[in-house]
């Protein structure tokens, strides 16, 4: 299928040599899509090359355009303002080409091949001490988008997992338990397992703070407090006992950490993501200290008088970070550097993308050093999705406070939402109550999804449910209606035998709106392969809005099953066919599920 920027260009670049004998770059002879206001499709500014033609800038547009105009059959006419040369292509032109593309059932996805690049996504990630909340659920998102995106630009993709199942937050919520559940579970308190296993994280977190305050009464600072209160000490005895494989430990830690997995299995797929590898710290960790010590043997880390375990990463303009603490316990960095090793081991893996919030910046700026340090020869090829934090309009949230919105809890109230505003509309009378709910289910959660991923990854941002539901303007409801109209219409259209729309007469009258319309549906994997390129599935999203907006307003301005003119009539049928196509082929590699009747 031809590339009509590249095409243009190439002409443009020929037209200068032949026109002026200058060979110019090909960054000057870059096309864009023509500006709303003006007549065109697309156009190309004259400014960069005026020194090489010698020429004002109309005059130089005026004859490039004559000679594109004259090279190129598919270009009706041109129009030049002030220096801005903007090329209308033929209506038979985009005829053809909506036809060319609804003749690709997968346009916008390249094939796999066996030799394509590997990339490892990991999103979720996990502590199993409380359940997933508001934060994670635009981890997954984004992860579960930019793996889809990656597929479809021709990657082998693997998604990942790694669940934090160890270290002392995990010891937290274990004590708490052992002090205080009374044997509950979640089978005798009917509280979702890793709910129950969060509720005693933060009474950890109550009774702790009681007693650092009761510490600093007695003259304790702060830090001395929190270092010496009984209940942080049994925890850190807890986790030395773990690390040390005793067998109590270990049956408590598998049992609360069974609950917690169920709990967001159940989550995940209410959510609609999925992985294909899991990974656990827990089998992890050994690794890292094992690859720590290595590196303490060839002199790259070095270890204190109280036994504890260094990197000085002081030249790189950085500071000292503890690797293995004095008991010989890991942290965080201690397992990503075996989680990592891991992974290339098993995967030939040309690229590992972490999906983890801008908090951890500094954490994945020193991972990557540590693993250059080791001299593992796939260190340069980690990639940190630093992704912003997601608010409330009421503020931030704290996990060991309890004021998280935990992600249940959410997707719950938007389908509430979705099933007050479905009755309040009145738009799905004749629906089964299993239909509805199932199209309740669709319209919240693709509220919530498209809500978060059309922001930039990179910005922090607040997340209203009210707004994000609305079915007027940037959401996902309004884009899911307007797919959901366009299907009544084809359905409308069957029933009038037109089932199968016969092929567009390429000699029937196309409006701008309509050639707009089609020029979406080429951009279709354009956006895609820029949403990839950058990690930025807003890119998408927006896109698919774009494209909702201007259907609504073409079906608002130009009838369709009525028209009488029927070659215009089959062309616009088929444009609806092909709008409807990318509409649930975009919002599918968000994650969104498209209902066929709202």
């Amino acid at each position: 299928m031809i590339d009509i920027e590249k095409t243009l260009a190439e002409n443009i670049q020929e037209a200068i040599k032949v026109l002026y004998q200058q060979e110019v770059e090909p960054e000057l002879t870059k096309v864009q899509k023509t500006n709303k206001e003006f007549t065109g499709d697309y156009t190309y500014v004259v400014f960069p090359i005026l020194k090489r033609c010698k020429k004002s800038p109309d005059q130089a547009a005026k004859e490039i355009g004559n000679y594109l105009l004259e090279h190129l059959p598919f270009i009706e006419k041109y129009e030049v303002i002030k220096g801005y040369l903007n090329l209308s292509l033929k209506s038979s032109f985009w005829i053809e080409l909506l036809h060319s593309l609804s003749q690709d059932s997968s346009y916008g996805h390249q094939a796999v091949l066996p030799d394509a690049p590997v990339v490892m996504v990991e999103y979720s990630s996990p502590n199993t001490n409380k359940p997933l909340h508001l934060g994670h659920i635009r981890n997954n998102l984004l992860g579960y988008a930019i793996s889809k995106i990656l597929e479809a630009t021709g990657h082998q993709v693997i998604k990942a997992n790694l669940i934090n199942d160890r270290g002392i937050h995990i010891c937290k919520s274990m004590l708490a338990w052992k002090k205080w559940g009374k044997g509950a579970t979640p089978e005798s308190t009917g509280i979702k397992g890793d709910h129950l296993v969060g509720d005693y994280y933060v009474l950890f977190e109550k009774e702790y703070r009681q007693q650092v305050a009761a510490l600093m009464k007695e003259g304790m600072t702060e830090e001395e407090a929190e270092r010496n209160a009984p209940l942080i000490k049994e925890a850190q005895a807890m986790l030395v006992r773990w690390e040390q494989g005793d067998k109590e430990t270990h049956d408590l830690w598998k049992m609360m950490n069974g609950w917690v997995y169920k709990g967001f299995d159940a989550t995940y797929q209410q959510l609609g993501v999925s992985f294909d590898k899991i990974y656990y710290e827990s089998d992890t960790y050994l690794l890292g200290k094992e690859l720590v010590m290595k590196g303490l043997e060839k002199g790259i880390f070095y270890r204190k008088e109280d036994d504890s375990i260094w990197a000085d990463l002081t030249a790189d303009g950085l500071d000292h970070k503890l690797l293995l603490r004095s008991d010989g316990t890991s942290v965080y960095i201690t397992q990503d550097i075996g989680t990592a090793h891991l992974r290339f081991n098993e995967y030939a893996l040309d690229k590992l993308i972490y999906v983890v919030g801008n908090e951890q910046n500094y954490h994945f700026q020193v991972l990557s050093l540590l693993l250059k340090k080791l001299e593992f020869p796939w260190a340069d090829r980690l990639v940190h999705l630093s992704y912003g934090m997601v608010e409330l309009p009421e503020g931030k949230m704290k996990s060991r406070e309890g004021t998280v919105v935990d992600a249940d809890d959410l997707m719950e109230e938007m389908i509430q939402t979705a099933r007050q505003m479905g009755g309040e509309l009145g738009k799905l009378e004749g629906f089964s109550e299993e239909e509805k709910e199932n199209i309740f289910r669709i319209i919240g959660l693709g509220a919530l999804k498209y809500f978060i991923l059309k922001v930039d990854p990179k910005k922090n941002m607040l997340f209203n449910p009210k707004e994000s539901i609305d079915f007027d303007g940037n959401t996902g409801p309004f884009i899911q209606y307007s797919y959901a109209r366009i299907r009544s219409i084809l359905r409308k259209a069957a029933e009038y035998g037109l089932n199968d729309i016969p092929s567009p007469d390429k000699n029937c009258s196309v409006s701008e709106k309509e050639k707009y319309l089609v020029q979406l549906q080429y951009d279709f994997p354009f956006v895609v392969k820029e949403a990839a390129e950058e990690y930025n599935p807003s890119h998408i999203a927006n896109y698919c809005y774009e494209m909702a907006k201007e259907f609504n307003q073409f079906y608002h301005d130009y009838p369709i099953l009525k028209e009488p003119d029927e070659k215009v009539r089959n062309f616009r049928l088929l444009l609806c066919k092909q709008i409807a196509y990318t509409l649930k082929s975009a919002m599918n590699l968000l994650g969104i599920e498209m209902p066929e009747r709202m």
